[in-house]
């Protein structure tokens, strides 16, 4: 009896078959968990930088503005720009190092598509003394990756200056505000 040392063609293909099925599952898969990992870090990063936001403005005493300065240093609406902390000693939206206002923190810009949208035109948030915001009422960040929508995350701020991750109340795989809302990125 004469045994075969090797593969035959079909016995091949099979396994060339069965190999790329698997590596188109697995790269789907992975796309997507790179896409939550990505909303997730951004999320946590931001959540960080308002609590050292809010952290700071109570052990100094001062007010703290949160908010993307545009060339001139000035507050703007551009969210996905960097995201600057520091001490406005003269609350006029500016930051201005030769007044001596001081930088507490920067974060980075995200990631070039993806959008940082802040409630409706609000280009700042200001945490008094007490850790309570200034001014506004409540209001959420939405972080939207761009063609996957469904995998927006939010922070919401409350005018306690409290914050609160939205999360999947319904389990429906999309991330809710606190009162039921999905998260919208428009």
């Amino acid at each position: 009896m004469h045994k075969s040392k090797g593969l035959t063609l079909i016995e091949l293909m099979v396994t060339i078959a069965i190999v790329a099925i698997l590596t188109t599952l697995s790269v789907t898969s992975l796309s997507g968990f790179l896409i939550e990992t990505r909303v997730d870090n951004e999320i946590s990063q931001l959540h960080r930088l308002l609590l050292s936001a809010r952290n700071f403005a109570i052990n100094s005493g001062r007010n703290v503005t949160v908010c993307p300065l545009n060339s001139a240093n000035a507050c703007s609406t551009q969210w996905q720009e960097p995201i600057s902390v520091f001490i406005d000693l003269n609350n006029n939206q500016l930051f201005e190092p030769q007044n001596n206002e001081l930088a507490i923190k920067v974060k980075s810009a995200i990631r070039e598509g993806d959008q940082l949208i802040y409630a409706k035109y609000r280009n700042k948030v200001v945490y008094q003394p007490t850790g309570q915001l200034s001014g506004l009422s409540n209001g959420t960040f939405r972080y939207c990756p761009k063609g996957f929508q469904e995998k927006s995350r939010g922070i919401i701020v409350a005018r306690s200056g409290r914050l609160y991750m939205t999360t999947d109340i319904d389990h429906d795989g999309q991330d809710e505000k606190r009162q039921g809302g999905e998260i919208v990125c428009q």
